[in-house]
Parts: C-alpha cells; structure tokens; sequence
C-alpha cells in the first residue's frame, strides 16, 4: 500500500465495521478517535489526516477565502484520498462489510465530496458541520446511503442555506437523510455525536 497520508489505524473487536475519520480544519488522525468509539466502541477506526496545510494547520483541500472551496484542488484531493482510503480497507479490513465515514467541517467537507462524485466508498456517513462542497457538476446517484448532518443553526462559519443545500442535493439524488440543528455555532458537542450515535445504532 502506497502511504500518501499520515494515518492511524486501530483494529476493533468487530472487523466487519469501519469508521472512517476525517478531521477539521488544524486536526489530525488522531482528533476523532474517541467520537469514532463512542459511535461505534467495537469498530475498527482508521483516522487519516489531511494533505493540505493552511499556515500550520493540515487540511483536506485549499480554500480561497473562509467559506470559498478551492474547486479543482478539492477534486484533485479528493480523487487522491479515496485512492487512498480503498487501498487501505483492502490492507487494514479485507473482511470489511460495513463502512461508514465521519466527519467534521473540513473533515465533512471532503466526506461529502467523496460520497457525491465517486465511486461508492461507504454506506454511511456522519457529516458535522458541512456545507455543499461543489456545484454545476455531476452528482452520483446515492441510493442505499445513509446520511446523518448535525448543523449549527447559528454557525458563523456555515450559513444554514449552505448545509440545507447540501441537505437537498443528497435527497435529490437519491440518499436517505437525517439532520439535527443545534444552537451551538460551529462548536461540535457531546449532544450532537450522542445523537449520532443514536442514529448510527438505528439503522
């Protein structure tokens, strides 16, 4: 396996299931690990941190400004990352039968673009904090995946019409999804990953 990103991997007592864990802005592999065990305590967990620095901070992708994605960076990372994340289930999880993706801003960001325009990588994924990464492109058809969006009504970071588009575009093709509003900015809680995880043991 070609090692293009920093990452972790912690095999679980449940091979079978894999939490994906992508990181926000100035995170690393490491940050989610425990929101992954408590989603899910007997999943395997590989946490990967982004190729892209913002001064000294690892992200997934560059922005032009706070809010304005960097389009043709995004798909190229994003192209590169799940390259990266197929050939390490094949090498951590070869028994793998469930794969879910969670992820928080930046984190989300990425998650979402890889569930819209590539091949299918997993069949859930746990977007904190999200906005629509991309527009005017193709978005694949989503059937049999299931979304859960946790938003902040007042985040400063991610005006609400830009997570309800997002919102929109995965039920307009086809996704099934669940999405909670909290009062709590941008600012990921311990009510919102306990709703996550909620909706995770429902499904």
């Amino acid at each position: 396996m070609k090692e293009t990103h920093h990452h972790i991997f912690i095999e679980g007592t449940n091979v079978k299931n894999v939490l994906i864990l992508l990181h926000g802005t100035g995170g690393n592999e490491h940050d989610l690990v425990n929101i992954g065990k408590h989603i899910d305590p007997d999943a395997s967990i590989l946490g990967v941190r982004g190729n892209v620095l913002e001064g000294d901070m690892p992200r997934y992708f560059r922005r032009l400004s706070e809010g304005v994605f960097d389009e043709e960076d995004l798909f190229f990372r994003a192209q590169e990352l799940h390259k990266f994340l197929k050939e390490a289930l094949h090498h951590y999880a070869p028994k793998n039968e469930q794969i879910s993706i969670i992820g928080y801003s930046n984190g989300a960001n990425i998650a979402a673009t890889l569930l819209m325009k590539h091949e299918k990588l997993a069949d859930r994924a746990i977007l904190f904090h999200a906005m629509v990464p991309y527009r005017n492109q193709e978005v694949r058809v989503l059937t049999n995946t299931q979304v859960f969006i946790g938003a902040g009504s007042n985040d400063p970071i991610i005006p609400q019409n830009e997570t309800l588009e997002l919102i929109d575009v995965l039920r307009s093709n086809h996704a099934s999804v669940k999405d909670i509003w909290y009062n709590n900015g941008h600012q990921l809680t311990m009510n919102e990953v306990d709703d996550a995880q909620k909706w995770y043991a429902s499904i």
